[in-house]
This record gives structure tokens, C-alpha cells and sequence, in this order.
């Protein structure tokens, strides 16, 4: 126990705390904001925090991403604009409420929601985390081996770009992890015989690039049109009966969100999603979602922040990401010089209870500060994209030069922040590419690390005990497409008899 209230003595320091409020505002606005999102965000900010402790540097990115959780739902009941894809389901009776006149009871029980589901989701990652490190202490080469490849799996099998774009993506993203000097032999690889190649890609500007530059020209194009903020919202604290009405949706939402947030490309908007149909199937009276049903607005935004939080679970206790925002914390920690997996909460306890404990507090700032900020944030979205776009390209590139004083990163960012602007307008979803790059040097690593260990013979994966169990999960998750396709085709066939009979 100890740990843990040391944890809290070091999120109380004040420049922790002061961090922990700059990062849940930071997150808040760029929910608000749609388009930028907290990935694109802390890849921005990447470069800030070569100049801070490690443990304050993750409380503030932390912030940033469960405070964008709730900002998303402002623009998403205002405007009918997402500002975060985990805000897309919150639309649906959000706005819905807003038609009515009542916005403010939207955004009040979204902010409820979010505290709740959060909070739940750090007790439980409270509790959670430690045995999953403990366990994960039995993990050798195959088992991360396995582990790399099941969360890049994951990932790609619930991307927004579909099956095969994500495998692409991933596949890219793995053969740029190879760029460099070998690890075992020290050749070089796809180097062109360029020395600012020799020691690999940097993850920061490609990540800033992607996420950054690539997400700022797709909204330009996105967001050509004026958008009109509403002018006043009123009565933000909701009824009695709304909050008995969605007691039941708030801790549906909190409790499936954090399952669903702990797995390898589950996250905040499948959760998002999953909440919104439960609800919507367990209501006696289905009809009322998307006009206005006030359950519709708490179980998504319940899920997500669950979701958000209960993902750190696999990145501080396995070192793998469970999404594209987690790899980019996940850069972040090795920048600082710490690899977050099973060692994390032995070697550096200060770091993974700091961390764990600032949620707390940051879920509590969340509460006090989001309901009484909407009218900034109505300001906020007066401002035309056309405004805000320069001055965050300027402070982008600028990031990217001061990491290691090149302009070759700076050229490295504007690449990949036109790959990433291709890709949006391809259709594929740079979150596989990230997470593939990032996990790229362990898979290496790992599997040839445990070829030598089996003298080369792959079948060795399945003789462990756990590297078996993920070998199963691994073949089950990539084949599991091609059954429901095979599945929902017979079944198909079935109907067409019965109908010709």
C-alpha cells in the first residue's frame, strides 16, 4: 500500500498538479476543436517535455487524452460536429436534446458521466494493473513476440479504414521500424547512404507528421465552411429524473468501457459504441434514441472516459498500446528514457503510481471545470480553422526542429504530413501505421531473439504455456472475419432457399 500513497504525495507536488490542470485544459480544447484530436495533439507537444521530469511530463499527456474525451461531446451537442471520433454516438441524441432546449442538460450529464465512468475505471486500474505486471513477469521473447503481433492484429481488425487498409498500414509501419543500423549485425538497412538515416527513424516526427500535420491540412479541406456556434446554454445541471434516468446507463457505460479499453484496439470509441447499443437494446423503449434520449448521452460518454483510462492498463503494464494515443505516451516514455512493461512499477513506482493517482485529481478538474467552461468554449468555436491551421503548422515544425536541432526532421514531418493527409483521403487510418511502427523494434527483437531460442523452429511458440494461449488468440482474432463473412454468406444462401421453397 505503501507505494500507492507515495504515488499520491507525488501527484500532490505543485508542479504536478499544475500540469495535471494544464493537461485536462489542453485535452478539453482540443476536443473542442474538432479535427486535431489528443493524438495529433501530444505528438505536437512532444518536444515540450524533453524539458520536464518524466512523471510530470505522462500526468500532463494523460490529461490531455481523457480531457479531450469530454471537449469532444461541446461541438457534438452544439453543432453536431465530433470533435473527437469517440463523441460520434453522442451526436445521435446530444443535438437531439440541444433542438429542445435543453443542451445544458446534455453537457451536464455527459459531465457526470465522464467523472464517473473515469473514476471507476482508476480504482479499477488501481487494483488491476499491479497483478497484470506481476504476471507479465513471466513473459520471455515469444510471449511479446505474440503480444506485438495481437495488438497490431487488434488494432487493424477495428480500424475505421477496414481489414485490409489497417494490414497495409501496419505493414508500412513495420518496414519503416526496420530503417537503420541492424540491432544484431549492425548493418545498415534502407539507409540510401544517408547519415541522418543510420540510426533509424525518429519517432516524433513521424508521429507529429501523421497525426499533426497530416490531421491540420485534412480538416482545411474538411472545414471550408463558416461554422456557426450557438450563442447561449442554459440550466446545466441536470434534474432528479435525468440523473435517475441514467444512473443505470452510467454504470453500464463505466463498467463495459473499461473491459473493452483494456484490449489491444478496443479503446474509447468502440466503447463508445457498444454502450450506445446496450442501452439502446435493453430500453423498453428503443424509439426514443436519437430524439433525445438522455441515456443515449451518458453511456457513450461514460464508456469512453472508462475506456480512456483503463487503456494505460496494457501500455505501464505491458509496454504495449492499446491504440494510436497510446503509442504516441508510449513515445513519450522512451524519449524520457523509460520502457514501460512489467519492470515499470518495480523500477520506477514513482512514475506508475504518480501517474495512476493524477487521474484521480485529473477526473475531479474535469468535473468542477467542464460545465462552467462551455461558454469559452462556444468563443472557441468562432474561430475559423483558417486561423488556427498556420499558427499550429509554425509551432509544429518548430517542435520538430528543436528534438534534435535538424532540418531534417522538419522534412521528415512535412512528408509524413502529406502521407497522412493522403491517407485520410484514401481512406486508411494512420493508427496501425503508428502502433506498427512503435511495437516494430520489439517484434523484431523478440522473435529473433526466440528463433535462436528454439534453434529456428517456429513451432516452439506453441510448446509454452502462454505463448500457446496467444498463438490461439492470435489465429482466432485473424480469422475471425473470414468466419462471420462465411457465416453471414451460408446464411444468406439459407434465406434465399427458404424463399424460393
Amino acid at each position: 500500500m505503501s507505494p500507492v500513497l507515495d504515488g499520491f504525495a507525488v501527484v500532490l507536488e505543485p508542479a504536478n498538479l499544475l500540469y495535471c490542470l494544464i493537461g485536462v485544459v489542453i485535452g478539453m480544447l482540443v476536443g473542442v476543436l474538432p479535427g486535431l484530436g489528443p493524438a495529433a495533439t501530444i505528438a505536437i507537444l512532444l518536444p515540450v517535455t524533453l524539458g520536464i521530469e518524466p512523471v510530470t511530463a505522462i500526468i500532463m499527456l494523460a490529461g490531455i487524452f481523457y480531457g479531450a474525451q469530454y471537449g469532444g461531446t461541446v461541438t457534438s451537442v452544439l453543432l453536431r460536429l465530433p470533435g473527437e471520433a469517440s463523441s460520434v454516438v453522442t451526436v445521435f441524441d446530444g443535438h437531439a436534446l440541444a433542438r429542445q432546449g435543453r443542451a445544458g442538460t446534455a453537457l451536464g450529464i455527459a459531465a457526470i458521466g465522464s467523472f464517473v465512468g473515469g473514476t471507476l475505471s482508476v480504482i479499477a486500474l488501481t487494483l488491476v494493473a499491479p497483478l497484470v505486471s506481476e504476471f507479465a513477469l513471466d513473459f520471455g521473447p515469444p510471449e511479446y513476440t505474440l503480444l506485438a503481433l495481437l495488438g497490431i492484429l487488434l488494432v487493424a481488425t477495428v480500424s475505421n479504414g477496414g481489414l485490409l487498409k489497417a494490414l497495409i498500414a501496419a505493414a508500412v509501419g513495420l518496414l519503416l521500424a526496420t530503417v537503420g543500423r541492424d540491432g544484431f549485425t549492425s548493418t545498415e538497412r534502407f539507409t540510401f547512404d544517408s547519415l541522418s538515416l543510420a540510426d533509424g527513424l525518429d519517432f516524433v516526427p513521424i508521429a507529429m507528421g501523421l497525426f499533426g500535420l497530416g490531421e491540420i491540412l485534412h480538416t482545411l479541406e474538411e472545414r471550408h465552411r463558416a461554422v456557426h456556434a450557438p450563442t447561449t446554454v442554459a440550466n446545466v445541471w441536470p434534474s432528479r429524473s435525468d440523473l435517475r434516468q441514467s444512473s443505470g446507463a452510467i454504470g453500464r457505460g463505466g463498467v463495459l468501457g473499461f473491459l473493452l479499453g483494456v484490449l489491444p484496439g478496443g479503446g474509447a470509441v468502440l466503447a463508445s459504441l457498444a454502450a450506445y447499443a446496450l442501452e439502446k437494446r435493453r430500453s423498453r423503449h428503443p424509439e426514443r434514441f436519437g430524439h433525445g434520449a438522455v441515456e443515449g448521452v451518458a453511456a457513450p460518454e461514460t464508456a469512453n472516459n472508462a475506456a480512456a483510462t483503463s487503456s494505460f492498463i496494457p501500455l505501464l503494464s505491458l509496454g504495449i498500446p492499446a491504440n494510436a494515443t497510446m503509442a504516441v505516451i508510449f513515445g513519450a516514455l522512451l524519449i524520457q528514457g523509460i520502457t514501460p512493461g512489467p519492470q515499470l512499477v518495480t523500477e520506477h513506482p514513482e512514475l506508475f503510481w504518480g501517474v495512476v493517482n493524477s487521474m484521480y485529481l485529473g477526473n475531479i478538474l474535469l468535473l468542477i471545470m467542464s460545465i462552467p467552461l462551455v461558454g469559452l468554449f462556444v468563443r472557441i468555436l468562432r474561430i475559423r480553422p483558417s486561423v488556427l491551421a498556420p499558427i499550429t503548422v509554425l509551432i509544429t515544425l518548430i517542435g520538430a526542429y528543436t528534438v534534435n536541432n535538424s532540418v531534417f526532421d522538419m522534412g521528415v514531418v512535412v512528408f509524413f504530413g502529406v502521407i497522412g493527409y493522403l491517407m485520410k483521403k484514401l481512406g486508411f487510418d494512420p493508427g496501425p501505421l503508428v502502433l506498427a511502427f512503435v511495437l516494430g523494434s520489439l517484434l523484431e527483437t523478440s522473435l529473433r531473439r526466440s528463433l535462436l531460442l528454439f534453434d529456428g523452429d517456429p513451432s516452439g511458440f506453441a510448446t509454452r504455456p502462454i505463448s500457446g494461449t496467444l498463438v490461439v488468440l492470435f489465429l482466432a482474432v485473424a480469422l475471425a472475419p473470414a468466419v462471420r463473412k462465411a457465416w453471414h454468406h451460408r446464411k444468406a444462401s439459407l434465406d434465399r432457399d427458404k424463399e424460393t421453397v
